[in-house]
């Protein structure tokens, strides 16, 4: 499970609804309604010093924001409620943030607020009485208090960054301040106009209210299910925005993982079950959902230490042989504390002067922190400089709706791609992919910025093959459409792309494409009999989640089948992530544009059909020790 900002999971949000909080969870009773006078309260704050509401009796205007030391949302709004209160500090306005995390620890939060650089006090509420009285749900959520104390705007910050929708979005600037309005209107001696917004972020890790009871344990049970399922991204050094290898860590995130889980939102993965078969399938099992469910319910309990799991080994270097050669990005970029970094397509010379037979490769992220994801490609010598690009130079845009300007067959030679909790390519002996001499490397990179400033210098390590022993070919492919153009407000714009396999071929995988306002987006293979057949329905798509979708075994596609995708496009308000749904959209390689690309993976049936796939053991390997 992860996040980018995605990271709630190692998109996430993809940037979530309010779920029934029990089990593990408080009930909170929202006693505390807009204009309600919020009782006194003392805290202690990171020092051990109580501070009391009290201390700011000359402050007009009091702020409380709730936050955890480890939500993506509140890393990402806790500089700007340092600025608000820079900002506000002369005009009677003071800011205090409330950690009502069960997990958090006020080591965390010395960090957390030496991390941003907090000059407002951050106290510790390690009941969750006060978050109690406030009603408060999740982090981050604000609530303004008047010189009488009372509640006059409750909610988010602002509209700029959300968990509403996939695993998370994010916008290049706020549409709505509402925290902003509300201050200024109070200090205008006015009404707040809006006093209640939804709020979406992680839920507060409350103590339990259940004894824990139960045969399903932590230490029997559950840390093995999370090591199989969700540590490879939820660890220390990864994407994921928290771990989950100890045990108060996961029953404080227990009421988040629920939600998630619930709302199949975590672990990634965005296919529908009703077509297909995928190796690298990472939903849980009905029986795995119903363990960890149980175990919420049943108050969290521990165990005995003794059943706990032999830790895992993680190896944090090659998941592939050791490289024959690594390239690297010729200068670190630069990704900036906050906002959308459009995405950045960077161009490597790895010096091939001759051809090369490609065995494995794969693609690392030199700051996993802000890397979301990273797909290597090869361009031919005299190609453009990316597949972007390449499309780009395809038929002209407009050309109405659906079919017109498709692209298909060969455009790039997908190498390698990371996403949290991936792991490199690895062909079976004797299969290896052809790189003409002169080739460069593309990156095209997908930033999440994190709350402070990062430097990234990705890298990409290759295996060659002896072109002695190839006997197999492996082929890049796509159904593509970059002639579309979607409406201001259409919140279901259809696009169509098709290519034709010219001769018989075995499909290995495929990897949608779309950008913000990506929808669905499906694979249907029309065969020369006239038959047809879904390959892979992607109800859901989700920006976020950079899949590849590999097939279990390879599909036969005989020569004329015809490779056709559907895919289905959301510019209308409801899609919290779309940059403008006023907009009129055509194809470009930024986010704010919009991709129509089915991207697939063949080997040609004439050679020999049992190097279709990578041996079980070598992947089984790769993931042991990613």
């Amino acid at each position: 499970m992860s996040h980018p900002l995605h990271a709630l999971g190692c998109r996430m949000p993809g940037w979530l609804l309010a779920l029934m909080l029990t089990v593990c969870v408080a009930t909170t009773s929202w006693a505390a309604d807009v204009g309600s006078r919020v009782e006194k309260f003392s805290l202690p704050d990171i020092h051990g010093r109580d501070r009391s509401l009290d201390e700011f009796s000359d402050k007009s205007i009091v702020v409380v924001a709730f936050l955890g030391t480890e939500c993506p949302l509140a890393r990402l709004y806790a500089p700007r409620l340092q600025e608000l209160s820079d900002v506000y500090a002369a005009k009677g306005v003071a800011f205090i943030g409330v950690d009502a995390n069960e997990q958090d620890s006020l080591t965390d939060m010395t960090a957390f607020v030496q991390h941003f650089g907090l000059k407002f006090p951050l106290l510790k509420d390690r009941d969750q009485s006060v978050a109690d009285k406030f009603g408060a749900v999740r982090n981050p959520e604000v609530f303004v208090l008047d010189k009488d104390r009372a509640i006059c705007y409750r909610g988010r910050i602002d509209d700029q960054y959300g968990l509403g929708t996939g695993s998370g979005y994010a916008r290049n600037e706020s549409k709505q301040r509402e925290l902003v309005t509300a201050i200024d209107e109070l200090l205008a001696g006015k009404k707040v106009s809006q006093t209640t917004t939804a709020v979406t972020g992680c839920l507060i890790g409350r103590k339990s209210k259940v004894a824990p009871h139960g045969e399903v344990t932590y230490t029997k049970h559950i840390a093995s299910l999370l090591e199989n399922r969700c540590v490879s991204c939820h660890r220390p050094g990864q994407i994921g925005p928290f771990a989950l290898t100890d045990y108060a860590e996961v029953v404080g995130w227990s009421a988040m993982m629920r939600e998630v889980v619930s709302e199949s939102r975590m672990p990634p993965w965005s296919a529908s079950p009703e077509f297909g078969h995928f190796l690298n399938d990472a939903r849980l099992s009905d029986a795995e959902k119903k363990l960890l469910f149980t175990w919420i319910d049943n108050g969290c309990p521990q165990g005995d230490a003794a059943d706990l799991p032999t830790p895992r080994k993680w190896t944090d270097g090659w998941q592939i042989p050791e490289p024959d050669q690594i390239v690297r990005m010729e200068k670190a970029y630069h990704v900036p504390a906050e906002g959308v970094v459009p995405y950045q397509t960077m161009v490597l010379d790895p010096g091939w002067k001759e051809d090369k037979w490609i065995q494995a490769a794969e693609v690392r992220p030199g700051n996993r922190s802000v890397v979301h994801h990273i797909i290597a490609s090869a361009v031919p010598p005299g190609g453009a400089q990316g597949v972007h690009e390449d499309a780009a130079e395809g038929p002209q845009r407009g050309q109405g709706r659906g079919r017109g300007g498709r692209l298909g067959g060969t455009v790039r030679a997908s190498l390698s791609s990371f996403v949290p909790g991936s792991v490199g390519t690895i062909h079976r002996p004797g299969v290896a992919q052809f790189v003409p001499a002169g080739s460069k490397i593309t990156f095209q990179m997908h930033y999440t910025p994190n709350g402070t400033a990062q430097d990234d210098q990705s890298y990409i390590g290759i295996v060659f093959a002896d072109p002695k022993t190839v006997k197999k070919r492996v082929h890049g492919g796509v159904a593509g459409n970059v002639a579309f153009v979607i409406p201001p407000q259409d919140g279901n714009y259809e696009v169509q792309s098709e290519t034709t396999f010219p001769n018989d071929q075995l499909l290995l995988w495929m990897m949608p494409h779309m950008h913000l306002r990506g929808k669905s987006f499906r694979y249907e293979a029309r065969y020369p009999d006239g038959t047809s057949e879904v390959l892979l329905d992607v109800p859901k798509y989700d920006f976020n989640w950079q899949i590849t979708y590999q097939l279990t075994e390879p599909k036969k596609m005989p020569a004329g089948t015809k490779l056709h995708c559907t895919a289905h496009f959301d510019n209308s308000e409801n899609n919290l992530a779309n940059p403008d749904p006023n907009n009129t959209v055509r194809f470009g390689p930024q986010t704010w544009e919009e991709m129509m690309f089915g991207w697939f993976g063949t080997l040609s049936v004439e050679d020999d059909a049992h190097l279709a796939t990578a041996p079980a053991d070598q992947q089984a390997a790769a993931r042991e020790g990613q």
